[in-house]
């Protein structure tokens, strides 16, 4: 029987797949044990969202390095030394005493060794994968959704039955050893050479910083992320606890069904809008942001509703349907931005456009958590979806304004 052939370039998404996983699997595992960890160590709703805001702050200020260095540096040793650190961080936040070291291991070193993880991994994946990048960065952002849902129900049931803290040394644990399976499979692949200067490998620091800020359209479209970002987190932070609050729900079906309707949809959302994006980006160059404008549009309505209903299934509804229209955003989310920035600079690029998401971002958390404690979490949850209208009204600013002059032709090889 012949050996089936897998490309090398579907072979690294499906790498990039698992470690990305691993990477929003960490992630998720705090915000679905919080009541577990609010009792045990006596923490607050504002101090709790502090510890969310700070991972999400240092994730947002490293990020822009992260990127840089995705660009200067070899990419693979960079992916892999972002999976061994977070996953150690996660480990040792298991054995956190009090706020401080939940800070240090938490916030810090897992924030910080993920912030190196998307821009070298996904500059990788747009290296190998040019007429099928859009459907290649989907399909390497469902493992986000996946990570999301499956670390919900596993974290929420290992913290009922054996603790809290075994949760974050199991996903610890398996992180750390996944970087040695991507060390061994990933190739140790050079960035591509600029045509017509062939003794050029890799551009200054300086010329970096002025081909991606002299972009406007970059502005607008890492604005228009920072509000999603600012949704996403705080949905993720306190939707399990909105939960089991609200309507009594234990902490594994809490931590499941707050993130399985709304990532199941997105992950339909998502295919949705890569099939659209790609199968008209050579007739309509704008498309991609378009797409993402109908996501951040049609998703505003249904995340008011997720906090506007006193019905459990009103509630997963909405989630859904939120989740579909996430995911169309999703699809077109860095694809977006490489059609205003030319190749050689795009982790960089990547990392300034996460930088200025997650820094707005990561004030969700704290701001949530004070929201609960003086009108409710369900006005917190109903005030975000003020945050998908302004993102898309600053996409439409920077496709009408500024995208034709900023589009990059990019010549397209065979593949």
């Amino acid at each position: 029987m012949k050996k089936l052939k897998i490309d090398y370039k579907w072979q690294l998404v499906i790498i990039l797949w698992f470690a990305y996983f691993l990477n929003q699997g960490d992630r998720q595992i705090f915000n679905v044990v919080i009541p577990l960890i609010k009792a045990d160590l006596l923490l607050n709703d504002v101090q709790i969202g502090l510890v969310a805001t700070l991972f999400t702050l240092v994730y947002g200020i490293l990020v822009p390095v992260a990127g840089f260095a995705g660009d200067l540096l070899r990419r693979k040793w960079i992916v892999f030394f972002s999976l061994l650190i977070f996953s150690v961080g996660t480990l040792f936040t298991g054995i956190s005493n009090g706020i401080i070291l939940l800070i240090v291991f938490r916030s810090i070193t897992t924030g910080g060794g993920e912030a190196f993880y998307y821009p070298a991994a996904t500059s990788l994946l747009g290296q190998f994968h040019q007429k099928t990048r859009a459907m290649a960065m989907s399909i390497h952002q469902t493992s986000l959704y996946a990570g999301i849902v499956a670390s919900g129900f596993i974290a929420g049931y290992i913290g009922e039955n054996y603790g809290w803290r075994m949760s974050f040394f199991t996903f610890g644990l398996i992180g750390a050893l996944w970087a040695f399976v991507l060390l061994w499979k990933v190739k140790d692949t050079p960035m591509p050479k600029v045509e017509k200067v062939e003794n050029e490998n890799k551009p200054s620091f300086v010329e970096i910083v002025k081909a991606v800020f002299s972009r406007p359209t970059v502005y607008f479209l890492s604005l228009a992320f920072g509000c999603m970002c600012f949704v996403n987190v705080g949905y993720l932070t306190w939707m399990p606890t909105y939960l089991h609050e609200k309507f009594g729900m234990t902490l594994s079906a809490a931590g499941l069904h707050s993130t399985l309707y709304h990532f199941l949809f997105a992950f339909f959302g998502v295919m949705i809008g890569a099939r659209i994006s790609d199968k008209l980006s050579m007739k309509r160059k704008q498309i991609r942001m378009e797409v993402e404008i109908i996501g951040l549009l049609l998703g505003a309505p249904f995340i008011f509703c997720m906090g506007a209903t006193d019905a459990k299934t009103g509630c997963y509804v909405a989630m859904a349907l939120f989740g579909i229209f996430r995911g169309m955003y999703d699809s077109n989310l860095f694809a977006a931005l490489f059609d205003v920035i030319e190749p050689r600079y795009r982790a960089s690029s990547m990392g300034v456009m996460l930088a200025v998401a997650f820094i707005i971002g990561a004030l969700a958390p704290v701001i949530l958590g004070w929201v609960k404690t003086v009108a409710g979490l369900e006005t917190g949850i109903m005030l975000l979806s003020s945050f998908y209208l302004l993102g898309a009204m600053l996409i439409v600013t920077g496709l009408v304004f500024f995208f034709r002059k900023n589009y990059c032709q990019e010549n397209i090889a065979n593949e």
